[in-house]
């Protein structure tokens, strides 16, 4: 397969997806690399039908990369993940009414365009988590414990995006986002998908730098499970993590991230490399209207039609699934969970 890798500055060194990279060709795929960043790109002849079997992006929020990335589905080509999901949880506003709409367990959530407009937000609600709505790797998350805290000057290391421009508070000048503190104990659960086998992870808090937790694989429960894989089905993702945390009501997804690092995955590369072969010989049929009729319920009251595809002619047979010898299966400690054995239910929207 020949296969083309949206690889923004960032991630330049990371072995996310770097290494994926080295696989697929070691495997014998053809796989070019672009770098939005820092290198000219002659969209024209990069970007026509038939160039690619797949384009993967992994680039930071609201950078270069997706709008190429777009460009190319524009023409027809297959992206990983599919680029209207992708769009959908980048900007997390959005993400949180698209969630929350289904019944996902998502914070109440609040929009402006300068942190100070948050001091309308009754006092009882704070302390609040506030951080861009088009933010990523949690650059710019803060906690604010009360009103007159909001305008408290920002790190602008963390704030400003590779390449961004920081505002009069730090930030990068667009919307912000603000969600009431869950409790938690400081460590984040991080749940990752690929290609709808779910692992689960645990990490230190961004908010809570102090709080001593190893990263580690955690066993996987149930209800988490069935919030990760409607998460997938919402959005349309097939490539994801979630970072819950385990509030005193239960789970609460606090971010969606299209594909994120995969750390502590057993034999990760060789996964998603298998999981990148699989979605680029499936391409995205039947997934692309996911997120488009999640938007339309949420803003304009009734679910989208798709008509079928290819009535009165015979069905597009299915690629055979991607297998890769000798890979070993998840350990028991970390249950996996195939996102069809789960079926779709309301999971309530308290925080």
């Amino acid at each position: 397969m020949r296969l083309c890798f949206l690889v923004e500055e960032q991630y330049r060194h990371d072995g996310m997806p770097l290494e994926v990279i080295h696989q697929l060709r070691a495997w014998g795929h053809q796989v070019d690399v672009v770098w939005p960043g820092r290198s000219l790109i002659r969209i024209s002849e990069a970007i026509q039908a038939g160039s690619h079997d797949a384009w993967v992006l992994k680039t930071v929020s609201g950078g270069p990369g997706l709008t190429l990335l777009e460009a190319a589905a524009s023409v027809g080509l297959t992206t990983v993940n599919d680029v209207r999901a992708i769009r959908g949880v980048r900007d997390k506003a959005l993400a949180a009414v698209i969630a929350r709409s289904k019944g996902l367990p998502v914070p109440v959530t609040y929009a402006a365009a300068r942190p100070e407009e948050f001091a309308e937000i009754a006092e009882a609600e704070f302390p609040l988590v506030v951080k861009p709505a088009d933010g990523s790797s949690g650059r710019a998350v803060r906690l604010v414990a009360t009103p007159d805290r909001l305008l408290d000057p920002v790190d602008v290391v963390d704030a400003v995006e590779p390449g961004g421009a920081a505002g009069p508070d730090g930030a990068g000048g667009g919307l912000l986002i603000a969600q009431p503190y869950v409790p938690n104990s400081g460590t984040d659960l991080k749940v990752y998908s690929v290609a709808g086998e779910l692992y689960a992870t645990e990490r230190c808090s961004p908010l809570h730098p102090a709080h001593a937790a190893r990263e580690r694989q955690v066993p996987l429960t149930a209800e988490v499970a069935r919030i990760t894989a409607e998460i997938g089905e919402v959005f349309g993702l097939d490539l994801y993590g979630v970072d819950i945390l385990l509030g005193p009501d239960g789970p609460v997804v606090v971010d969606i991230n299209d594909f994120p690092s995969f750390r502590q995955v057993p034999d990760a590369v060789a996964r998603v490399s298998a999981a990148v072969l699989d979605l680029a010989r499936r391409g995205t049929r039947g997934r692309e209207a996911s997120l488009r009729e999640a938007v339309r319920e949420v803003f304009v009251g009734e679910p989208v039609r798709e008509p079928v595809r290819g009535a009165g002619r015979e069905p597009e047979p299915v690629p055979e699934p991607v297998s890769v010898a000798g890979l070993p299966t998840p350990p028991f400690a970390v249950p996996s969970v195939r996102r069809t054995n789960w079926p779709a239910a309301s999971m309530g929207g308290g925080r």
